[in-house]
């Protein structure tokens, strides 16, 4: 599951799963099933139903994106990784923060784990900086200087530690490139159309935007859940990234 591992527009879509309850998330699976490459499974719903939402995914031949942002000490997140692993998981995230031992340690458990199983080794990825946060939010917990720099930073970081690449913010697309070269995977979420609403997301911007600057997948949760026609939503962001 490579950097271009596919030229389907649809593989680079990302389902955000932000539903409470395990029927609202099967009913989202069996509408979206033929139309996004992969469900995101966030804390939520993870700590609503346990394991079991992962499994009912994936006996649909449908892959996910376990999203827990694991930050721990080293050999905690290590063996979360594993455990990730064995749910077969098609990717996870840590937090890039955590630091480099913690990176690297949970690279190579869950790498060790999948060659064991004999299954493919799920992508890993780092989260840089929350997409909720800004320069003033950084500043209040001690982080000083330009976002993009600290972003840029914990992306070479998380590479040197043999992450496949990182959850980052459109506008941070260009400097992680920089940073990181090609072949380093960039996830996006915060994807709104010009005419949606922001929510809680800071830095946004459209899917065709994302992809031009070089993103490979895109996080899509409300603009396809609230919209009146969900598959009629996920078609139009198809064709904005064809």
């Amino acid at each position: 599951m490579g950097h271009s591992s596919t030229n389907n527009p649809k593989d680079k879509i990302i389902f955000a799963l932000d539903v409470e309850h395990f029927g609202e998330a099967q009913r989202w699976v069996k509408l979206l099933k033929d139309h996004v490459g992969i469900f995101k499974i966030g804390k939520q719903l993870f700590t609503h139903t346990g394991p079991k939402v992962v499994d009912m995914i994936r006996q649909k031949g449908q892959k996910v994106f376990l999203d827990l942002k694991f930050h721990d000490i080293p050999n905690t997140v290590a063996k979360a990784g594993e455990e990730a692993t064995k749910l077969g998981v098609a990717m996870f995230n840590l937090h890039a923060l955590g630091g480099f031992e913690m990176m690297k340690k949970t690279v190579d458990a869950s790498r060790a784990t999948a060659k064991s199983l004999g299954i493919p080794k799920p992508l890993i990825l780092a989260v840089t900086i929350l997409t909720s946060m800004d320069e003033e939010t950084l500043k209040e917990v001690g982080v000083q200087g330009p976002l993009k720099e600290e972003v840029g930073r914990l992306a070479s970081l998380a590479m040197k530690a043999g992450v496949d690449g990182v959850v980052a913010s459109p506008q941070e697309i260009g400097i992680i490139r920089q940073r990181c070269g090609e072949k380093f995977l960039i996830v996006t979420p915060g994807i709104r159309h010009p005419s949606d609403k922001k929510d809680d997301q800071k830095r946004t911007m459209s899917p065709k935007e994302a992809i031009t600057a070089g993103a490979n997948y895109l996080v899509i949760g409300r603009p396809i859940k609230e919209a009146k026609d969900p598959l009629e939503a996920v078609q139009k962001i198809i064709e904005d990234i064809s």
